[in-house]
């Protein structure tokens, strides 16, 4: 075993690192897993025996020894483990933050411990291909990234912006503006920016579920908690049970992407959309798919945009398709999540759009390689919360720094993980305070950004017609300077109607050819979770579903996921009960935020569970 040594600098403990001890074979794992030595990466096979090794230990903390005393868990076989900044999510955001970190250290000479915790089973498999990368936050983080083998090798050659009719498409002036970006695989991209925060001495952990906020007796946050693995459904501990870990922080980043369940509990508990007046964040839902096509139709970094069909003139939403490299091409539509309308289904909409005569011949003959769903922050500018908490922050997506009319937010997700980290690093060197990254975010590019896009999303909830008119306005005329700032309309649960004030909508088929039903969709997102574990979808009233949400809102749940995680099913007494099938779930969390009543809670299951979306 190897032995402490104590850091002169901070009185620090420093620890045995977890994956040294894994290679040397201090920690052995039950199954035949191997661990990637060429990434250097951890199997969560691996990972989850952590606790079992430990057991008999407890770690000090960082600072002082009133801080030491928190790092004990309160239930005596849940180790605690200490770092000085300790990052929730292995997606831009987290990985940036963690790089900027390490990459101040080595500026001042000086040595912090950084522990990324990803609840996929390995960083990237739960972004799905597909994105176009402005690289301004990558030029500022790893000036050097052109000369280096990256992920990175597709500029956009060209840009259409469509609209749609039923059997027409109509070409629009492009606003978005694409030259000297990249058409990218965003899981690519996350997983070599993983390499390049491991070269810098940061710990990635993937397979590891943040499922917790863990406080000190003064309510500041001082770390998270993982969950527990091995639970069975009925709450009984499985042959393999390991008990969840503390990791403590002297700062800790929530980088979740969108709608991160953490972030959503500190938002709440401090008030922070309070403190800065901000309004309530508004939702998409985006559904994908990674194709093979011919290489006769392949015309890689070209990019496409659409509006209009098959949505209502209601319904804000649109699509998108990037041409890849390798003969693949990604392709989707995003929904907006305050649509009125409750027997919409999202998918079918999908399904139907493949059919268009614009679409349709360039996916026949081809292979779908990949499908995936996600929600994403369309609130923009005004649903900005104050994203500093007693003890850390909240970066990335869940603090909702996507930019909608530009459809991007890798690279001020990127841009705010750094500002963070310069922000924690004062507070670990410097003495200065967290409320730093909150003035230099105000001052930095991303917030001018968001500020001059701010009345595009909510000009929309007008009707498409009005929502084009005041984006030209504003993207050619006014170029962001408006002396208005518009609002946004109720929040997406509230937007749902009553099922008697709408039709039921008549879905084709699919043909198998360019449009699929569920199930073979959802095969192809490599979706797994461990069936016996308590389900991580909570009703926090079980009665809702038939008392309200079946009888007044035709049980849109049905509908809205794009997984079939959510079907009524009849009882002994032919009654219709609501029955949830939580293995099929994308944790795409547009359960939590579309429900009518928000009754379903979403929370993290097991580690490693999830989409398995591949990193080609």
């Amino acid at each position: 075993m190897r032995f402490f040594s104590l850091s002169t600098k901070s009185n620090r403990l420093r620890k045995p690192n977890f994956r040294s001890l894994i290679h040397n074979g201090k920690i052995r794992s039950t199954t035949t897993e191997s661990t990637d030595r060429s990434s250097s990466r951890v199997s969560s096979s691996k990972l989850v025996c952590l606790g079992s090794a430990w057991r008999s230990m407890r770690f000090g903390c960082s600072i002082g020894e009133s801080r030491t005393r928190r790092c004990f868990s309160s239930e005596s076989s849940r180790e605690s483990l200490s770092y000085d900044v300790v990052i929730v999510g292995a997606g831009p955001a987290g990985l940036s933050a963690a790089i900027r970190l390490k990459q101040m250290c080595r500026e001042r000479n000086v040595d912090l411990s950084v522990c990324v915790v990803e609840k996929g089973a390995e960083v990237g498999a739960h972004i799905i291909s597909g994105n176009v990368f402005e690289p301004r936050a990558l030029d500022e983080l790893l000036p050097h990234w052109r000369q280096e083998e990256t992920p990175i090798s597709v500029p956009v050659c060209s840009d259409e912006f469509l609209l749609l009719t039923r059997d027409r498409a109509f070409h629009l002036p492009s606003p978005f503006d694409n030259k000297g970006n990249f058409v990218i695989s965003l899981s690519q991209l996350v997983r070599w920016l993983g390499t390049k925060a491991e070269e810098l001495g940061v710990e990635i952990y993937p397979g590891f579920a943040a499922s917790e906020i863990i406080y000190d007796l003064h309510h500041n946050v001082i770390g998270i908690g993982t969950n527990d693995m091995g639970i069975a459904k009925d709450g009984s501990k499985r042959e393999n049970f390991q008990r969840g870990v503390e990791l403590k922080g002297n700062i800790t980043l929530l980088a979740e992407g969108c709608r991160g369940s953490l972030a959503e509990k500190v938002m709440k508990n401090y008030g922070l959309r309070e403190k800065v007046q901000a309004q309530h964040q508004t939702y998409a839902l985006g559904i994908k798919e990674v194709w093979e096509i011919d290489e006769s139709k392949h015309k890689p970094g070209s990019v496409i945009h659409t509006l209009g069909w098959p949505l209502d003139s209601q319904t804000y939403g649109g699509s998108f398709l990037y041409h890849m490299k390798d003969k693949q091409v990604s392709i989707g539509l995003v929904v907006a999540l305050n649509y009125h309308n409750p027997f919409l289904n999202p998918y079918e909409e999908f399904q139907k759009f493949k059919h268009h005569p614009a679409i349709k011949p360039l996916l026949e003959g081809g292979t779908v390689l990949q499908y995936g769903a996600r929600t994403l922050n369309e609130g923009g500018f005004q649903s900005i919360p104050h994203p500093v908490f007693p003890g850390g922050a909240i970066i990335g997506c869940s603090a909702g720094f996507l930019n909608v009319p530009k459809i991007k937010g890798t690279h001020t997700a990127m841009k705010s993980g750094m500002l963070a980290a310069e922000a924690a690093f004062g507070v670990l060197q410097d003495g200065s305070n967290m409320e730093s990254y909150w003035e230099k975010l105000k001052k930095s590019w991303v917030w001018e950004e968001l500020r001059r896009a701010r009345n595009y999303r909510p000009a929309f909830d007008y009707g498409l017609i009005p929502g084009l008119a005041i984006s030209a306005l504003e993207h050619y005329i006014l170029r962001g300077r408006a002396p208005f700032t518009l609002r946004h309309g109720k929040p997406d649960h509230e937007a749902t109607n009553p099922a008697k004030l709408h039709s039921p909508i008549q879905y084709s088929k699919p043909d198998g050819v360019v449009s699929f039903d569920v199930p073979t969709s959802l095969y192809r997102s490599n979706t797994n979770h461990e069936h016996d574990q308590p389900p991580h979808l909570h009703l926090r009233d079980p009665t809702i579903p038939e008392l309200v949400n079946m009888p007044e809102y035709a049980g849109p749940e049905t509908r809205y996921c794009p997984a079939r995680v959510y079907e009524y099913v009849p009882d002994e007494k032919g009654q219709l009960k609501l029955h949830i099938n939580a293995q099929n779930c994308l944790h795409c969390k547009a359960c939590d935020i579309k429900d009518p009543k928000q009754n379903i809670e979403w929370t993290v299951p097991e580690g490693g569970g999830g989409p398995g979306y591949s990193v080609m």
